[in-house]
């Protein structure tokens, strides 16, 4: 009997083997080959999935767009071969998706061609979920073992094997192209398959040997929090502001962001920071805007105007102190902070000249990138094995035929919000559908319906 083997049960590996087996049955083949799921856990799969979201899983987004991801251009064609396959495959066929997944405002949200297999997937295993901020889809328990528990009741119907305590060590590929992969594991065993998907997340994948296989871009965690010059960062540790921040490289943009910061000791937080930190190099600067809605001029004109107001309603001899001008506007231990990197004493009176020098701060206060700030923060990892290496139509390894590969073991990232999720499921089913395929084929390259 040939082997099918899915090495990772995360996200990828999971949809990859409910897929493959979900393939073999529509195939009429599923006595024809096994599939066995290799899980480095030694007791369940799917645990990464529980922490994502923060315990809540934002599982998709409800307007993906393949400009989004690193390596855009592969992912919008893998991506479209999956919307292609996913209308003759056992999950194209179950009701259209508004029936189940809602916005927050309540109304029907029709899936477009990139959303849409996602989508219908997680709907024929009976899941319901709703649409929150920019898109960010969570399932309606709003708990992330709901998501786990729909795919891991798949798994067992799907007739997958799963064999725990199996982190992959090394992939040898078959002797002159032909005969069954030799997987070889850290605790010393080996096996074999003709049909290998390679779902092992972006820190596994580091630590597997594919040199006789494939290539791998040496890996690095993004999405994650920064390291900066830390003088002013520590005075605000854990405090959270709303803000836009820009990524600046030899005084050039680079990335722009809006939303939540948070300052640490070491550095910055948040999901604007997350998403900027996939392109943040040492040494590049971060400026925040505390005010990202108001122009320069504008800004300088609100300061002038409230130091005229609060000094003739508050002050004292019609002066008022440049810690007092910014009191209701943002806490003060920030406003102490925005003074002392103007160069002006918060407890003095705020002349006409520290109005400017204050305003320029507000809209650019300027750090310094030394690096990651917490790797263990990161929520992926950039690198991995090369996509030039890979057939996104299929998801298959072009000189090494049998071999398929998904989600973040592939050189692919995007920003927060569920499309790192998405491009698991949506690579994952792409690449267990064609790893079935290819093992019922008689020639085993039939890849094609």
């Amino acid at each position: 009997m040939k082997k099918i083997a899915i090495i990772g049960g995360g996200a990828a590996g999971l949809a990859a083997a409910i897929a493959a087996g979900n393939e073999l049955a529509r195939l009429g083949a599923a006595d024809e080959c096994e599939i066995v799921l290799f899980e480095a856990d030694p007791e369940r799969v799917g645990r990464s999935i529980l922490a994502t979201g923060n315990g809540r899983c934002n599982f998709s987004n409800a307007h993906i767009d393949p400009a989004c991801y690193r390596n855009a251009d592969f992912v919008e064609a893998a991506l479209h071969s999956l919307a292609r396959l996913s209308e003759v495959s056992e999950w194209g066929s179950v009701q259209p998706v508004g029936a189940y997944g809602t916005s927050a405002q309540g109304g029907a949200q029709p899936a477009g061609a990139f959303e849409a297999p996602v989508q219908r997937f997680f709907s024929d295993l009976g899941l319901m979920w709703r649409e929150e901020g920019e898109g960010r889809m969570y399932p309606a328990a709003n708990k992330a073992s709901s998501v786990l528990d729909v795919l891991r009741a798949a798994l067992d119907v799907s007739g997958a094997r799963v064999e725990f305590k199996k982190a992959l060590r090394a992939i040898e590929a078959p002797a002159r192209g032909k005969g069954r992969f030799h997987l070889r594991f850290s605790d010393g065993s080996i096996a074999h398959a003709e049909k290998v998907v390679l779902a092992v997340g972006g820190r596994g994948v580091s630590a597997v040997d594919t040199s006789s296989v494939i290539p791998c871009e040496p890996m690095r965690p993004v999405l994650g929090p920064l390291a900066t010059d830390s003088r002013i960062t520590r005075q605000l540790n854990n405090i959270r502001v709303k803000c836009a921040v820009s990524l600046e490289r030899s005084g050039n943009l680079v990335a722009r962001e809006e939303g939540e910061l948070l300052f640490r000791d070491y550095g910055v937080s948040g999901v604007c920071v997350f998403n900027l930190s996939r392109f943040a190099c040492e040494g590049d600067v971060l400026s925040i805007d505390f005010l990202p809605h108001m122009s320069a001029a504008d800004r300088d004109a609100w300061l002038f105007a409230r130091r005229k107001h609060l000094s003739a309603r508050l002050g004292e001899n019609g002066q008022i102190a440049a810690e007092d001008v910014l009191r209701g506007a943002m806490l003060p231990q920030v406003a102490q902070v925005l003074c002392k990197c103007a160069g002006i004493d918060p407890a003095r009176p705020l002349s006409k000249k520290d109005v400017l020098a204050l305003s320029r701060v507000i809209g650019g206060l300027r750090l310094t990138v030394r690096g990651v700030g917490d790797a263990k923060q990161c929520q992926v990892s950039r690198g991995g094995l090369s996509i030039a290496a890979f057939d996104p139509q299929t998801m298959g390894a072009v000189r090494a035929s049998g071999l398929f590969a998904a989600g973040e073991a592939l050189d692919v990232d995007a920003p927060c919000g569920g499309y790192n999720l998405h491009w698991a499921w949506s690579s994952g089913l792409l690449a267990g559908v064609s790893a079935a395929r290819s093992a019922v084929s008689a020639d085993g390259e039939g890849e094609g319906e």
